[in-house]
């Protein structure tokens, strides 16, 4: 509307500046005086103004005449195409104009300008391969998504742009939620183009969440083999999608297979963590307690996980806490100033009753990293060495409120989960799961505040579990049965609450 307006008033303006000059050029003395030959001109200043326009028309048309002329000498010479490329070339350089002013549109945000340059640019042109891409993608931006949905079908009908149209429909699809449309035009578009790292993302991502897990190393193998990902990291991922194969398969009864599968994640990624814990029961099922150990002893040494001391506990569950000390320096001597291994040589000297070594392994770690599972140590070894029930229970009561210490954390979006996965519940990303301190103090922890599990076999620690249930209860009773702690908070001076609170 006000663009059109403009170009009124300036069709106005520059008539009434025609009409002006020409006044003034009229009621202008002199002229111009033209020798030619016998033949004298003389012409006055309108007249002079008006040749030379004449002058300057006349020399392009003769410039024109000439290209034609040259056109038609190369067409007779054999040049069939010449006197077409004469003709089109002016159209081609307006549909060029036309489809850079559409691509500016488009990058500006102005849909509808975008779908008229391109319409334009078509029209000159006549390379709907150019022209399509543009259209499809302003309709988008204008939420028109019939018209682009019919754009996107018409570039399926050339080779040269099939792969954009499966791509774009793709992309609808995946907006809509229809998963399973998607990953049948996500297959289409990555057989056709298996570099794109985008589209096998995209692909992996929905076999993943479909447990295709076959599938999905299928694809993978192509990234890799077509230089979409490199081979450090598509052996990373490979052993994920392994790992979670073997799980599949383990779930559907086939345990032969299974373990096999099992014993492949771990030889492709040894420092995967489930990858390690899933191989090592595998060889205990063939009672290869050796290469069970070797696996985690192997993982260990690249991080020190409570899993790996779990399953490590398990290839010899009947042993006494003595031989179980003995046999844990396998692991234990790796990483000696790691929390994991010193909560773990904490935990088999509660379950060897040696609560002053148990303290001692602990180290510093009940001030520089009070997690959940620290401080219910700590309250385990008060109670082993008989301290009153006011010491045990401050432990318990500074666990309850405590950092829950490293967790599976995503790497992307930093949502924290309970178990390990190979994709993330929160944003989906494959392969993003690191154990790691969490952004956040209170968040969900493996068990909760539970005694690691490789104390089985040592039933006398079992009632701090108890302990720590019923410090939670009557913290609970406190706030909303009983007396009320306002009320009691009067009696009690601030000496004392700090002298209370110095003890604790």
């Amino acid at each position: 509307m006000l663009w059109s307006l403009f170009k009124i008033i300036l069709f106005v303006v520059l008539i009434g500046a025609a009409t002006v000059g020409a006044t003034y050029l009229l009621e202008t003395d002199g002229g111009i005086r033209v020798d030619i030959g016998a033949q004298e001109y003389n012409l006055g200043a309108l007249q002079a103004v008006i040749a030379l326009i004449v002058l300057v028309v006349t020399l392009w048309i003769l410039l024109k005449l000439a290209g034609l002329i040259v056109a038609t000498i190369r067409f007779l010479n054999g040049d069939e195409t010449a006197i077409s490329r004469h003709f089109d070339r002016n159209r081609e350089r307006k549909g060029y104009e036309a489809l850079a002013d559409g691509m500016m549109a488009l990058a500006s945000g102005e849909e509808r300008t975008a779908i008229t340059k391109a319409a334009r640019a078509e029209r000159y042109l006549r390379r709907p391969e150019l022209t399509n891409l543009i259209t499809a993608q302003a309709a988008e931006m204008a939420g028109d998504r019939k018209k682009a949905t019919e754009v996107y079908k018409r570039l399926l009908a050339d080779e040269r742009t099939r792969f954009v149209g499966v791509r774009g429909l793709m992309k609808q699809k995946l907006e809509e939620g229809d998963t399973d449309t998607a990953m049948k035009l996500a297959e289409k578009a990555f057989a056709l183009k298996p570099q794109h790292a985008e589209t096998g993302d995209v692909l992996l991502a929905l076999q993943a969440t479909q447990n295709d897990w076959h599938g999905a190393r299928e694809t993978l193998g192509k990234k890799v083999k077509h230089g979409a990902l490199p081979k450090d990291v598509g052996k990373r991922r490979d052993a994920v999608l392994a790992l979670q194969e073997a799980k599949g398969i383990f779930q559907d009864g086939n345990s032969i297979r299974a373990r096999e599968a099992a014993i492949e994640a771990n030889k492709l990624s040894p420092d995967l963590i489930p990858g390690s814990v899933l191989a090592a029961r595998s060889y205990l099922e063939q009672d290869n307690k050796r290469y069970a150990a070797r696996v985690l002893t192997k993982t260990w040494k690249v991080q020190p996980h409570p899993d790996i001391a779990e399953a490590f506990a398990e290839i010899e569950p009947n042993e006494t806490p003595e031989q179980r000390l003995k046999r844990f320096k396998a692991l234990t001597k790796e990483h000696p100033d790691h929390p994991e291994n010193k909560m773990l040589l904490a935990e088999l000297h509660i379950a060897a009753e040696q609560f002053d070594k148990a303290r001692e392994a602990l180290g510093d770690l009940p001030t520089t990293k009070p997690t959940q599972r620290v401080l219910t140590l700590m309250a385990a070894i008060e109670r082993g060495l008989e301290a009153p029930d006011s010491e045990i229970r401050a432990w318990l009561a500074k666990a309850v409120v405590a950092p829950r210490g490293p967790q599976w954390v995503c790497d992307k979006c930093h949502t924290v989960h309970a178990d390990w996965g190979p994709v993330c519940e929160n944003c989906g990303a494959f392969d993003t799961l690191s154990w790691s301190e969490p952004r956040e103090t209170d968040m969900k922890m493996p068990g909760g505040t539970r005694m690691d599990a490789l104390l089985v076999g040592a039933p006398d620690i079992a009632p701090d579990r108890e302990m720590v249930a019923e410090a939670r209860a009557e913290d609970h009773e406190a706030l909303v049965g009983g007396s009320d702690p306002a009320d009691e908070a009067v009696d009690v001076t601030p000496a004392e609450a700090t002298e209370t609170e110095s003890k604790n």
